[in-house]
């Protein structure tokens, strides 16, 4: 079994879901792959929702769903985007999850920023009020980066 050691991740495959939620108000955007372009006009901290797995066969923790999961929203010329999603480690034994993104959460948030960047006039997004755990800096990627809202 393969351990998960990523600290961040990118979802292009979503990018379509975003481009059919924008386009109408701002055109089509493009899906910039690289992490780690410095060349970014504007970036944003935010939170989306997933679910965790532990792969450290000697850990009984399994698995672990958070509403507070780090992501970075960069904005590039010419309607160019990304999106860095921040791994988690297992409060049991500290080993990096693997991570399965709630699609919703993640397509909503980044259409929100991209077209209050583009200056599209919205109303402000109504996020779930459910309360989870509370969130562990000490186990948040990006808290450990400095991207979280809540590190």
């Amino acid at each position: 079994m393969s351990t998960e050691t990523r600290f961040s991740f990118m979802f292009p495959s979503l990018h379509d879901e975003i481009v059919d939620a924008v386009t109408e108000d701002m055109g089509e955007p493009w899906f910039n792959h690289d992490e780690d372009d410095v060349h970014a006009d504007n970036e944003y901290a935010t939170h989306v929702m997933g679910r965790f797995t532990c792969d450290n066969p000697t850990c009984s923790k399994g698995s672990w769903g958070s509403k507070k999961v780090a992501i970075l929203i960069q904005r590039y010329r010419n309607n160019g985007y990304n999106a860095i999603v921040f791994n988690q480690r297992c409060g049991s034994c500290n080993a990096l999850g693997t991570f399965e993104i709630d699609e919703k959460s993640y397509i909503e948030r980044v259409a929100y920023r991209l077209k209050k960047w583009a200056g599209v006039r919205m109303e402000r997004q109504p996020y779930s009020t459910k309360k989870g755990l509370p969130h562990r800096r000490e186990l948040c990627e990006g808290c450990r980066l400095g991207y979280c809202q809540e590190g």
